[in-house]
Order: C-alpha cells, then structure tokens, then sequence
C-alpha cells in the first residue's frame, strides 16, 4: 500500500521525500487546501507522513495542517522535520515537541546538501543519519521496503 507525503508548507521537503520513500504520493503543500473549509485530502487508509522545515513557521503550519488532518479523520503516521540546514531553534523545538502526541511519530530528516544539486532525488547515495530516519520513517508507516 502507498504512503501519502503532504507539505504543512511549501519548501518542506514533501517532493524529495516522495522520491526516496518508494510507493509515496506527493500531495505537495496541505496550506491552499486548508482555506477550502472541507477535507480534501483523502488518504483512504493510506499512511500519511508530513513535512515541515525545522523553522517556528514550519512549526505552527504544522500544527495547523495535523488539526485540519484529524478534524478530517486522517491520522498522521509521521511528522518529518527537515532540516534546512541550520539548526532548529528552542522554539521550534518546544513547538514540536507538543505534537508528538498527535501523531504516530517525529521523525528528523537531517540536511543533505547533494539532495539539492539533482533533479532526482533518488539518485543520491543519502548519508547515514538520513538513512536511519528514512528507515524510521518507513517504520512508523508500517512500510518496511
């Protein structure tokens, strides 16, 4: 079965994540599809993994993208925080820190600089600190590829 990727922003990182979890729908940004007022995002069972920068924006887009997500009656297997290449302040920290109870699992994808300089992502030999949060993401999905 396949894994839903959704942005709680644009920029989160939802593409590449797509193309290194195999068998992923990328959903792009959940943010227009918040202003409609009805759940347009259907997973239909499918495990749905979102992605958000390590930013106190990221951070409150993504609180606001997993109320939209349970008040439709989805449940956010992962939430991915990727990382931009800085570090995540205190309070970004703090912020995500809350939603852990709201999801199945916080999983942080660290920065790999060669994912930018490619148009496919999953030609990149990913170093491994972001294999092991791959594979904790496919973990926390049920997805064991």
């Amino acid at each position: 079965m396949d894994v839903v990727v959704v942005g709680a922003h644009g920029g989160a990182g939802t593409s590449t994540l797509a193309a290194l979890l195999p068998a992923a729908w990328d959903m792009g940004s959940i943010r227009p599809l918040l202003q409609v007022g009805r759940a347009p995002l259907r997973a239909m069972s499918r495990p749905v993994v979102l992605a958000a920068r390590n930013t106190v924006v990221a951070a409150r887009d993504a609180t606001a993208a997993i109320g939209a997500l349970n008040g439709w009656g989805e449940r956010v297997s992962a939430l991915a925080i990727v990382s931009d290449g800085g570090p995540e302040s205190r309070d970004a920290t703090a912020r995500f820190a809350l939603l852990e109870g709201r999801v199945g699992g916080v999983v942080r994808v660290p920065h790999v600089r060669s994912l930018r300089l490619v148009e496919d992502p999953s030609t990149v030999e990913v170093p491994g600190r972001a294999r092991q949060a791959l594979d904790e993401l496919r973990r926390l999905t049920g997805r064991g590829w």
